[in-house]
């Protein structure tokens, strides 16, 4: 789906069983890549899009997130739209879903302290190599080589979403136009896909999105406007 995929493992395994956790990560990846990236015309989402396959004919993992998709509609009052574009696109859940099952799967088979970094879209668990919470440094949204802030913390999903790297991409439904107010949106909770979803619900918004996060329960979140504010909720796991 045209994600860079950085994973670090920093359990203290024999080389030969990280390896093969490794590997499992990035077999499920490609899986997720097949079935829905929006740029294969022969993916299982395109294909349902056109209308060549059946709901009762999908798999099960495209019905959980056609599913899922369907629920983040309601929660975010519209602003979360798989058709915002016009036709299917659940990119917007299904980069920080398959990143979240990776990481499930790894903590399954034993490997307790790692990072999975899909694209920006961060999990965390454990410690890192060094016997210390995570960081994760959050993009600056103009510099490419600084952040605007890190986070800290040993069970996070951080999921940003932004116009840093393709302009004002994220649409407004409503509008159906670029949505406009917030430059970068950052959502930190325990379900990644959740995190990534209600980062881009957030940005649709614009700048009610603000608000909307504030009563947004069990997240934290970071804020960049498009007048360059950096706002934040309290208890954000700022790194010292």
């Amino acid at each position: 789906m045209g994600t860079p995929i950085s994973l670090d493992l920093a359990d203290d395994l024999p080389r030969a069983e990280l390896d093969e956790l490794a590997d499992e990560v990035f077999r499920w990846l490609r899986e997720v890549d097949a079935r829905f990236s929006t740029y294969r015309a022969d993916s299982e989402v395109c294909r349902f899009d056109r209308g060549e396959l059946l709901l009762s004919e999908a798999s099960a993992d495209l019905r959980l997130v056609l599913q899922r998709c369907a629920d983040l509609w309601g929660a975010t009052d519209g602003f979360f739209d798989a058709y915002a574009t016009g036709g299917l696109d659940p990119s917007g859940y299904v980069k920080g879903w398959a990143a979240q099952v990776a990481s499930d799967r790894l903590l399954a088979a034993g490997s307790a302290n790692h990072c999975l970094n899909a694209g920006g879209d961060v999990r965390v668990r454990g410690l890192s190599a060094s016997g210390r919470p995570w960081r994760v440094g959050v993009r600056h949204p103009w510099d490419p080589m600084a952040t605007c802030l890190v986070l800290t913390g040993s069970d996070l999903a951080v999921a940003t979403s932004g116009g840093y790297e393709r302009g004002h991409h994220v649409l407004d439904p409503r509008r159906g136009a670029p949505a406009r107010g917030l430059r970068s949106v950052t959502v930190v909770g325990t379900d990644l896909g959740l995190a990534d979803a209600y980062a881009t619900a957030a940005v649709a918004m614009g700048v009610a999105g603000v608000g909307w996060l504030d009563r947004l329960a069990g997240h934290r979140h970071a804020i960049v406007t498009d007048d360059g504010r950096l706002l934040h909720s309290t208890g954000l796991p700022l790194a010292p």
